[in-house]
Order: structure tokens, then C-alpha cells, then sequence
């Protein structure tokens, strides 16, 4: 599923393109994604000017003057931009939804899955909508620090990977993202979240900002879907300290990986969990 760094990828491409344009004609191929679209979806959009392209957590923010378009890109989801001037590819099985722009562009959103969604809010309540009024601060925000971290996690019992995971503790921090965060932190994901407090969590605040923002720089990672809006790989997958490494040494280790196995693996909540019982503690 594309996580944070992702969509700031796809945000970052759409923002030129978009801002400023106008939506002159919407192609909806479908009735519905993981939910059904809006009745008035068509109606409400076309014509409409779009004023700003935002995120907030994993969730894209198409804004124009009336209402803003809440898009989700699922666990598949890719967005494809085709410039001014450029003939889009052949419309495919799962080219769900197209954006004909008043500029001359035009944006494809492909979801073979069909669990990404869109939904539209008057722009005013966007912060009240009840997939956004109850996320947390976001990671690269100045809302975000170490004391912040720290005040959130207080009391919790649950293991610290899965609660930096929990939108409501800090928003789109994903499962691949969290084991990088905790490596570079020396944290490990077993250790109960409650107990990250003061210097541990300024660690982990600075480590989760670091590990995002190089993701964002690199395109994002591309396991399977990712791609980004000009259908070119991420590339952070290739920087991964732990994840997806089981019995590999971590960086700067000099121990025998034979004796020590490496990087170890466990499930926690249903999802993989990477890390070096050695670093992180």
C-alpha cells in the first residue's frame, strides 16, 4: 500500500499540473472504488478551478473553491499525468477515473484492486470530515516533535511499532517506514510504547522525520504498485536498513551473521516487522 512518502511523491508531481487549471471534464468508468462516488461527483467537479493540492496523512487534497476532492490511492492505486500535448495510453480495464484539464493535461487514476477511494466535502469542513478529524499530527510538521511523541505514547501498552502506526499518535507513518524509524532510533519494535519517553522519543521524532523525508527525496519505494506520476520507479527500496532483510547484517555492523542470524523478522498485528536485536533495544 503506498504509504506517506508515496503519496507526498504523487502530491508533488499533480501540484504543477493541477493548481491553477480547471477540471473541464471528469470520466468516471465506474460507479464506485472501495466506496461509491458521490452522486454529484461529475457535476461538482467539472468547471471546477483548483486552488491548492494538499495531504493530509495518506490521503490526497484536491482543493478548489467550493469543495475539495478527498482521494485515497488504496493498495494499488497509481496516478499517471500525461501533459499538454501528450495522447494518453489506451484506456485500460482498471483506469478507473480521468481528469481532462482545462491546461491540456490529463490525469489517470488506475486502481486494479479497487481500494482506493474519492470523496468530495466543502472545502470550509475539510478538517471535520470523518476520514480526517481524528489524524494525528503530521510526522514532518512543527506539530511533530519529540515532547509531542512522547505525550501521545504515555501510558500505552501496546509494542512501540504498532503504536507509531496508529494514525491517531502521528498520521501516515506506514509499516515499512516504522521499522526503518526504529532502527535508526536503536528502538526495538517489541518494546512497549509507553516506555518511549524524553530522550528516546526525541530520537524517534528525529528518526521518523529523517527516514520520511529521505523516502520523499527517492520517489517513495516501489515493492509492487508505486509508481510515480511520470511512471517511473521509487527508489528508496534500495536505501532499506532492515526491512525486507531477514539474516542480512544491518549497516555498520561488524558481528558474524552467521553466529548472530542478522536481521531478524516477526509478525506483529498482521504485519511483517523487521529489526537487529543487537542495535535496537
Amino acid at each position: 500500500m503506498p504509504e506517506l512518502p508515496e503519496v507526498e511523491t504523487v502530491r508533488r508531481g499533480l501540484a504543477p499540473v493541477l493548481e491553477g487549471a480547471a477540471f473541464s471534464r471528469v470520466h468516471l468508468r465506474r460507479a464506485d472504488l472501495r466506496k461509491p462516488f458521490p452522486v454529484d461527483f461529475v457535476q461538482r467537479l467539472e468547471g471546477a478551478r483548483i486552488k491548492r493540492t494538499g495531504r493530509r496523512a495518506k490521503y490526497l487534497l484536491i482543493e478548489s473553491h467550493d469543495d475539495t476532492l478527498i482521494w485515497h490511492l488504496g493498495m494499488s492505486g497509481q496516478v499517471r499525468i500525461y501533459p499538454p500535448g501528450e495522447t494518453p495510453a489506451p484506456v485500460g480495464k482498471h483506469d478507473h477515473v480521468q481528469f481532462d484539464l482545462s491546461n491540456g493535461a490529463v490525469i489517470v487514476f488506475t486502481d486494479p484492486r479497487r481500494f482506493g477511494l474519492m470523496d468530495l466535502c466543502p472545502s470550509e469542513k475539510v478538517a471535520e470530515h470523518p476520514l480526517i478529524k481524528d489524524i494525528g499530527p503530521e510526522p514532518l510538521g512543527n506539530a511533530f516533535s519529540g515532547p509531542v511523541l512522547a505525550a501521545a505514547l504515555k501510558g500505552k501498552k501496546v509494542a512501540i511499532k504498532q503504536a507509531i502506526m496508529d494514525s491517531h499518535v502521528v498520521a501516515g507513518v506506514g509499516n515499512i517506514y516504522a521499522s526503518e524509524s526504529l532502527f535508526q532510533a536503536g528502538l526495538s519494535p517489541k518494546r512497549r510504547a509507553g516506555t518511549v519517553q524524553g530522550a528516546r522519543a526525541e530520537k524517534l521524532a528525529g528518526a521518523i522525520k529523517s527516514v520520511l523525508s529521505a523516502a520523499i527525496q527517492a520517489g517513495g519505494s516501489t515493492l509492487k504498485d508505486h509508481r510515480t506520476t511520470d511512471g517511473e520507479l521509487g527508489y528508496f527500496q534500495h536505501s532499506f536498513a532492515v526491512y525486507g532483510r531477514t539474516g542480512q547484517a544491518c549497516p555498520g555492523c561488524d558481528c558474524d551473521v552467521l553466529k548472530t542470524k542478522g536481521i531478524q523478522h516477526l509478525e506483529q498485528g498482521g504485519r511483517s516487522s523487521y529489526y537487529c536485536p543487537r542495535h535496537q533495544r
